[in-house]
């Protein structure tokens, strides 16, 4: 197993995401992936925002300005 693999299980270990996707695990890649699109990674998100799939900046403001 490669170090970098190491890496990912442990943070798929903690990752709240319920998407499935190649990008589980690998931070870098995930917050790479939805800054690209205007977005943030699911584990910013409280479980039930989350299961939206509402990735929007605008969400997640949203739900912290509450």
């Amino acid at each position: 197993m490669a170090p970098s693999d190491c890496v990912k299980d442990e943070n798929a270990k903690n990752c709240s995401c319920t998407y499935p996707c190649e990008r589980r695990g690998a931070c870098c890649a995930c917050v790479t992936y939805h800054r690209g699109k205007g977005q943030l990674p699911g584990c910013f998100f409280p479980a039930e925002a989350e299961r939206t799939y509402d990735r929007s900046i605008r969400a997640f403001i949203a739900r912290i300005s509450r």
